[in-house]
């Protein structure tokens, strides 16, 4: 969808987060692009957002979120390999990070350019089982999953000798591009995770029995091979894979009420976008169109086209003239801010923009863009805490909360 190169992403970003600014392309369905303006509506006129500096300071920020019913802390991941708790009120870090990968010898995780420690997901039975998994890059420059352990005595720490690989997905040796990186639990109980296509061009996306380009419905308590989930039935192809034809999503997310899957793929040359798959399964078998279209256009002629048959569309997109590089964000649900929610948040890395809507009744409404959310650096991801409030972390390492003003 976009049209900035890994090239020019690399010098814009130098060795922090490209994998945010890392081309993603995929299809998805409805008809909406985005002009930066607010349409149908928009959020009531008393509404008014702004940001809230939690802290500072950090290193290459990839990620948040807490344990499930968690409404003290805060984890927060650094792409070196680094997670830190923080005090969700203060915003103190604990003088011990919860796990740190750049102290095990050797380290499991490659990091620098796209590659590093760049998801995390807490088991929603961790409070008894302990169990949490963590997405990174390997040595190899593998996407890989792996579950650990909580420390048994200590609720502040990781028990860094528990790792079990559930999934490791083979990546080209002469790419180190295109890794994806999202992990979340669905409402069916299964992880789920998105892997880049690898950067060699896209064709992998569309092969089903290929892992790249997708995403994928695991087991969590699963060894491997086989990781596949079958909770509400198996996976639709006889392998990990649940949906296809992506090209980098580095971010997706469930909505809590509806249980929606919200999917935001980075473009190529022209487009980002904005997928979205309802009901207790969804996106079983869908096909978002990359390396087909990018966007609503044809690829890689980029021109207007009918979409062969069995795509699907995005709900939004937006093209280069307003950014480079979505980064996808969640449904609100939490309670500070009562008039929204329901409203979807994502951002721009290279703009730097926070815009949102509302999906009702499978149409895109309520657009609109919020000025005093722009952090005034590269968004390189969305968090959510327990309670569901939201937050913004940047490649220049400061996390934000997202408050009325």
């Amino acid at each position: 969808m976009w049209c900035y190169r890994r090239s020019r992403i690399t010098t814009l970003l130098g060795q922090l987060l490209v994998v945010f600014a890392i081309p993603l392309t995929g299809c998805g369905g409805g008809s909406n692009s985005d002009n930066g303006t607010t349409q149908g509506g928009g959020p009531p006129p008393s509404v008014s957002l702004k940001l809230q500096t939690v802290r500072t300071g950090f290193s290459a920020l990839t990620f948040l979120t807490a344990p499930p019913n968690d409404n003290a802390r805060l984890f927060v991941v650094e792409q070196a390999g680094r997670i830190q708790i923080l005090d969700r009120m203060t915003g103190t870090p604990n003088p011990t990070p919860f796990i740190d990968f750049t102290l095990m010898a050797p380290s499991p995780i490659s990091s620098g350019g796209e590659r590093g420690l760049l998801g995390l997901a807490f088991d929603p039975s961790y409070n008894a089982n302990k169990q949490f998994y963590v997405f990174y890059t390997d040595q190899s420059g593998n996407p890989t999953v792996a579950r650990y352990m909580r420390n048994a005595l200590n609720p502040d720490l990781a028990d860094q000798s528990t790792g079990v690989v559930i999934v490791s997905v083979s990546h080209p040796i002469n790419t180190s591009n295109h890794n994806g990186g999202m992990l979340a639990f669905g409402p069916d109980g299964c992880l789920y995770a998105s892997v880049g296509d690898g950067g060699t061009g896209g064709a992998p996306a569309q092969i089903t029995g290929s892992l790249l380009g997708k995403i994928l419905r695991l087991n969590p308590n699963a060894p491997r091979p086989p990781a596949a989930c079958t909770n509400s039935g198996p996976n639709p192809f006889g392998n990990e894979v649940w949906s296809y034809g992506l090209r980098n999503l580095f971010r997706f997310s469930f909505d809590r009420g509806t249980k929606n899957l919200f999917i935001a793929d980075v473009g190529e040359s022209t487009e980002e976008e904005i997928d979205i798959a309802t009901g207790l399964l969804a996106g079983a078998g869908v096909n978002y169109g990359w390396n087909i279209m990018e966007g609503f256009l044809c690829f890689p002629s980029l021109s207007p086209c009918p979409p062969p048959a069995g795509l699907t569309l995005p709900v939004l997109e937006y093209d280069h003239s307003q950014g480079c590089a979505i980064i996808g964000g969640y449904v609100y649900r939490g309670s500070v801010i009562p008039a929204l929610p329901g409203t979807y948040f994502y951002g721009d890395l290279c703009s730097g923009f926070v815009r949102s809507f509302r999906f009702v009744g499978g149409q895109v409404t309520e657009q609109n863009e919020w000025p005093l959310l722009a952090p005034g650096g590269s968004i390189t991801s969305f968090g959510e805490d327990a309670q569901g409030e939201l937050y913004i972390l940047t490649s220049q390492g400061s996390l934000f909360r997202i408050v009325p003003n």
